[in-house]
């Protein structure tokens, strides 16, 4: 157990909303399915984002001596192949998430400069991407210590346009305008007129999956929260339906500017609010380089963090003799930096790929690379799911101060997760009207080899630690969840807040 207790429930609220809301996830949503991504928000939070963060809170209590995150929660009930093929996929998801994140700091740089949109080639936008992954690779590397407060300026900035965008979609609405959509529940459907199947409705559902997620990121702030796991749990189910609630009150007053056939994934923040700006008798040219400011400024500095966090969660989290000391080895800045360097060499090819695909136009590149960043975002919760499954199936005994309600509850909301997940990302990563070539190649390919080649390098590393030594190698595969005595846990759960827990 530990007492650092260091943060109350506003800073959690705050980092919550910090590590989750992305109002571009609004936009590409709206753009994709309409106003009906609204209530799809909505449901999302409840049915995915509020058990998910529970379930994750249930991993923190079972190793609160541990802060190594996802590698530890796995390895407790499947074992160190299967934590590292997690710890794997989430450095291997970030990689697709810098090929959407890349192209669209071009596209607000050039409305804070221009104030319209940048017309400019899907080719140019892949080198001139390098180029600023090439800078933010070896800014990482050194260690800047504002980039932190980069991130927490540009996310707050976010936040409070948002909010200023949700009340005056509220005034407008209040104040008689004519809303461009129809805005009753009965707009909130899949037209058939508007050329959008079940089956693209189906794959927007790892669009708002992503859009809601986050959660194993802030589960680990359970050991520094004031009040425990109590605590914990109040302050992440108010954070996730307020985020719930924004996510879907902003989708939703979209309609209220804006036309859903007006907006596109490149332009639909800017159209929205200087449709927005313009009906309150304001410069649309100055909202538009404003937002185009504000976004600049959060997108880079997630890119900073986002470039430099995984590459030392990853290499630093796994034993070092899987990729040897050299590449694991910490800088004085705390970076492995060959491995921020590898990592730029695996990004470079990718975000070329997909222009091949994407014609002359940045918004069909940019939907491609949506669609796989959230396809494979599924992967990392999908395998946490599988090892809570396991968990709650083959060691209830293990000792936690907190559970997510009986064995029964467990094991049937990550059952239904798991198929939520399952269907979602067959549906992203096989998209209706991509070409046949490049959904193969890339959402199919890209998985198969770098996951695969990840567990072929982990057998390599099996074999030799068998070689060396049996026992170690049957202490790396088996898993570790920590089962003590029932009298143990019947003290500790005794201690317990009730009705958080359930016996074991």
């Amino acid at each position: 157990m530990t007492n650092r207790r260091s943060i109350g429930a506003v800073i959690l609220f705050s980092m919550v909303i910090a590590a989750v809301f992305n109002f571009r996830n609004v936009v590409n949503n709206y753009v994709a399915i309409g106003t009906l991504a609204a209530p799809i928000f909505l449901i999302a939070t409840i049915l995915y984002f509020v058990p998910f963060t529970l379930v994750i809170a249930e991993m923190v209590s079972l190793n609160r001596s541990s802060e190594s995150g996802v590698y530890q929660w796995v390895k407790s009930s499947l074992g160190g192949r299967w934590a590292f093929f997690t710890a794997f996929c989430y450095w291997f998801v970030n990689l697709f998430y810098f090929i959407s994140l890349l192209p669209i700091v071009l596209v607000y740089a050039g409305y804070m400069i221009l104030g319209h949109e940048w017309a400019i080639q899907p080719w140019l936008i892949a080198v001139l991407s390098v180029v600023i992954f090439f800078i933010a690779t070896y800014v990482s590397t050194k260690g800047a210590r504002w980039i932190g407060s980069v991130t927490s300026f540009g996310s707050t900035l976010m936040m409070v346009m948002a909010l200023l965008f949700v009340v005056a979609g509220v005034g407008a609405l209040l104040g008689g305008i004519t809303p461009a959509n129809d805005m009753s529940p009965g707009g909130m459907r899949l037209d058939p007129g508007s050329g959008i199947t079940a089956w693209a409705f189906l794959g927007t559902l790892a669009w708002i999956i992503q859009g809601v997620g986050g959660a194993e990121s802030i589960g680990v702030y359970l050991n520094d929260l004031k009040g425990g796991v109590r605590a914990f749990v109040r302050t992440i189910v108010v954070s996730g339906i307020a985020i719930g609630l924004l996510y879907s009150a902003g989708t939703w007053l979209m309609g209220v500017f804006v036309k859903k056939s007006s907006v596109s994934y490149s332009n639909g923040i800017f159209v929205t609010m200087q449709s927005a700006a313009g009906h309150f008798g304001l410069s649309g040219d100055l909202v538009v380089r404003g937002v185009g400011l504000i976004m600049l400024v959060a997108t880079l500095g997630g890119l900073l963090i986002w470039t430099s966090a995984p590459v030392k969660i990853f290499f630093s989290e796994i034993p070092d003799k899987i990729f040897g000391k050299r590449v694991v080895a910490l800088n004085d800045q705390g970076v492995p930096v060959v491995g921020a360097w590898i990592q730029f060499a695996v990004v470079v090819p990718l975000l070329f790929i997909p222009t091949l695909g994407a014609g002359s136009s940045i918004d069909d590149l940019l939907k491609i690379v949506t669609n796989m960043t959230a396809a494979t975002a599924l992967l990392p919760p999908a395998l946490i799911l599988v090892a809570y499954l396991v968990l709650r199936a083959r060691f209830e005994g293990a000792v936690r101060e907190f559970r997510f309600g009986s064995r029964a509850v467990g094991l049937g909301m990550s059952v239904f997760l798991l198929v939520v997940f399952a269907v979602a990302f067959v549906a992203s990563t096989f998209p209706e009207g991509q070409a046949l070539w490049l959904t193969l190649a890339y959402n199919v390919g890209g998985v198969v080899v770098f996951l695969g080649a990840s567990l072929l390098w982990y057998e390599r590393y099996v074999r030799r630690l068998r070689a060396m030594s049996p026992e170690e190698a049957a202490a790396e595969l088996a898993p570790s969840a920590p089962v003590r005595s029932e009298e143990n846990a019947q003290a500790l759960r005794e201690g317990e807040p009730e009705g958080l827990a359930t016996s074991a």
